[in-house]
């Protein structure tokens, strides 16, 4: 799952406008963080981003797969971008603002 330097400086360029991300490199990934909230991970320069019930298929709509690091056990609750979404900072901060609430709610007792 390595992440390269470029694709990661790539991403905070896209979401500089959006909100203060850091990233914190894990297990050969990247999770992408907004105060302590994990919304997205980037793996094998993939981005990915958290889903819920009501996101969900907007991504499933567009083709897009889950994140499913062990194939013999249940996916993540995080699916591929589309590269048109990624390559467009608006759309990107959109999606980006729903993976970060899904993340939240998930988060709140």
């Amino acid at each position: 799952m390595p992440v390269s330097e470029d694709y990661l400086a790539f991403l905070t360029d896209q979401l500089i406008d959006w909100r203060d991300v850091s990233v914190r490199r894990m297990f050969g990934g990247a999770g992408l963080y907004v105060g302590g909230t994990m919304f997205g991970l980037v793996a094998d320069d993939t981005l990915f981003l958290r889903v819920d019930d009501d996101s969900r298929p907007d991504y499933e709509r567009e083709g897009c797969a889950p994140f499913r690091p062990f194939h013999d056990r249940k996916p993540m609750p995080y699916y591929e971008i589309p590269a048109h979404v990624l390559e467009d900072p608006t759309l990107l901060h959109a999606w980006a603002d729903r993976a970060l609430q899904a993340a939240r709610n998930r988060a709140s007792p």
